[in-house]
Formats: structure tokens, sequence, C-alpha cells
């Protein structure tokens, strides 16, 4: 060795020791996982309601959308109660309300009782950024299996975006509501509790909202995906001004009324439960079983909260239909399915 040379030597191993320990300027301007981790969960909320029996779970997860508490997340019957429950990431246990729901979006905008200044993501910024393209690395935030309650923190994955396509999703042997844009991901982000969680950029930008536990039904297999936050935006902006009006859905062409024999509870509210009072001795849903007292919750898989609800499905509906009902009776949520019949010459006047 030529010692003559050693101190230069010693000075560039000296600076690439250096270089080593310190980060690059594209490292520095890098958040950590810890830092962007922390971040989101401030804009999240673990959701508690309805449920606890099959088929229906009591948690799931929601997003803040802006500083005076709205909170997107999915449409489900776990939000059909009096007493909805959010828990902040600061461990307050506060009461919300649901604003408005859009069935077509599986989309749904609650409100959290007296708070002010929240950290929230900005949905009208995030609208207006470029999609996520396929190859991007992603984190995804959630409280499934309920995992979380209070201030503890949600989950996270890590994940990619696998595509963005349409949704071709089934529930049972019915279609999705929901079969516009999404992101599918390659990680197993859309487990119970899931549904209304956040999917963002190793920055923590918003980029998605987790939808429901879906099929695929071009391959039935289990789908993992997001609705995009564009597609979300619109409803967002407006349920939060309070004029969001949901998508009405065209009624079948006009033709015989099936007979069903449901009579329901007097209609006295403007979202009087769809209860069932009684059943018409000898019809389609005596003969299949439905009781006084049953709460039809879903028709067809999509839900219901309200008599006129279960009018505006099932009335023009053909006789010899086959019409799925999910009924809650007591703690247990049952699967009824009732066949339509021809209308009675007695009950054509005056259908239950």
């Amino acid at each position: 060795m030529n010692f003559l040379r050693w101190p230069y030597h010693a000075a560039v191993i000296t600076a690439m020791l250096l270089l080593a320990a310190s980060p690059t300027c594209a490292q520095a301007d890098k958040p950590s996982s810890a830092r962007v981790t922390d971040f989101v969960n401030q804009r999240m909320v673990k959701v508690f309601g309805m449920g606890g029996i099959r088929g229906i779970n009591a948690y799931g997860s929601g997003v803040i959308v802006s500083a005076d508490g709205y909170v997107l997340t999915t449409n489900t019957p776990m939000l059909d109660t009096p007493d909805l429950i959010v828990h902040l990431w600061d461990g307050r246990r506060l009461s919300a309300k649901v604003v408005v729901t859009e069935s077509e979006l599986d989309a749904a905008l609650l409100k959290i009782d007296k708070v002010e200044d929240l950290p929230y993501f900005d949905v009208a910024k995030a609208g207006k950024a470029p999609p996520a393209q396929p190859g991007d690395l992603i984190l995804a935030f959630s409280n499934l299996f309920e995992i979380a309650t209070r201030d503890e923190a949600m989950s996270v994955q890590h994940g990619v975006i696998a595509a963005y396509s349409k949704l071709h999703g089934r529930r049972g042997v019915f279609s999705a509501p929901y079969s516009g844009d999404v992101y599918v991901i390659d990680a197993i982000t859309n487990n119970p509790g899931a549904g209304g969680g956040a999917v963002t950029s190793r920055k923590g930008e918003l980029l998605g909202i987790i939808g429901k536990e879906v099929r695929n039904s071009l391959s039935d297999t289990w789908i993992n995906y997001a609705v995009p936050i564009p597609v979300l935006a619109d409803f967002v902006d407006k349920g939060i001004k309070g004029v969001y009006k949901p998508f009405v859905k065209v009624k079948p062409a006009a033709g015989p009324s099936g007979f069903h024999g449901i009579i329901l509870v007097p209609n006295v509210v403007e979202r009087t439960p769809p209860f069932v009072e009684d059943t018409v001795s000898g019809s389609p849903a005596a003969k299949a079983g439905l009781r006084p007292d049953d709460l039809i919750v879903y028709i067809n898989n999509e839900k219901i909260v309200s008599i006129k609800e279960f009018h505006d499905l099932v009335d023009k509906t053909r006789p010899g239909t086959d019409v799925k009902l999910e009924v809650r009776r007591g703690d247990r949520l049952l699967t009824i399915m009732v066949k339509l019949e021809e209308m009675p010459k007695r009950a054509a006047s005056k259908k239950p």
C-alpha cells in the first residue's frame, strides 16, 4: 500500500460513511410511515351502531371530511340506529347521525354532534387530483375486525393499485349496488369493519374509500377495492350543503303487480320502519314463514329503512318473481324467499 495516499483514502471512506448515515434530500422529503399513520388516524373515526347479528357487523370505519364533523363511510344497516357512536383518534366517544345515504354509490354521510376544528381530509381538493395508477404503492387504514376503539390506532396495510376498473361485484346471487369505477387493490383490505376506511398514497393523500365485502362476479373470488374520491366528491359536497338528492331508480314498466300478502304496520311518520304487522292467510308471505314483528331490512340485497322504500321496490313486481327478504327477528337476521303470485280478485282492489 502507498502510505502517502492513506490520508486521501481515509477522507474518502469518512465521506462515504457520513453519506450513508445521513438521509439524502429525497429521503429527507419523504414522510416516515409513522408520521403518515399519525396524520391519517387523526382524520378517521371508528363507527359503532346496530349489529351483532348474523350478516351485520356492529362496527365500521369512516373518514372525517370537514372540520365540523362530517364523516364519509359506506352505506350499511349498521347505521340504522338512533344510537350511532363514533370514536375519535384522541379517545373521545361521541354521538353521530346519518345525514344522507346513496345506495347507488354505496355511500353515507354522517355528522358528529358538537365538534369543531377537527383534522379532516379535503375531499374537494382530493377529487381534483389525477387518479392513482396501476403499480402505485398505497396504504389502507381501517377498523377491520374491530381492531381499535377510542384512541387506539387503525390497522394499516401496505398494498399496490392493481387496476382501475368497473366493479363487477355481487353479494350472494345479487349484484352489488355500486358498479362504477374502483381501484382494485393488491392487498386483503375488504374485511368485516373495513368498509369506509381510507386508502391513501404513501404521503397520506386520500385516494379512495374501502368498499364492502363482495365477490367478483367474473371470477367468483373475493375482491379488494376502493371507490375513488373523485366519484364521491359531489356526494360529499352536496351532502354537507344539504342539497344532495339521492338517485331515483326508474320504476318497472306498468303491468300486473304480484301478490305477497305482507301487511306492514301503519305508515304514520316519514320513515316508518317496515315492520310486519301480519300476513294474509295462505299468501306467499305466510307460506314463506314471515311473522308479525319481523323487520324487513333488505329486499333483493338492497337496504331499506322505510315502508315507502318497501313499496318502491316491491310494487309493480310481476307475479312469479322470487323476492329475497332479509328480516331481523329478535337477535337474528333471516333470509326469506317470497314467490309472488297472481293478485287474488278479493285483494285486487286493496293490496296489502
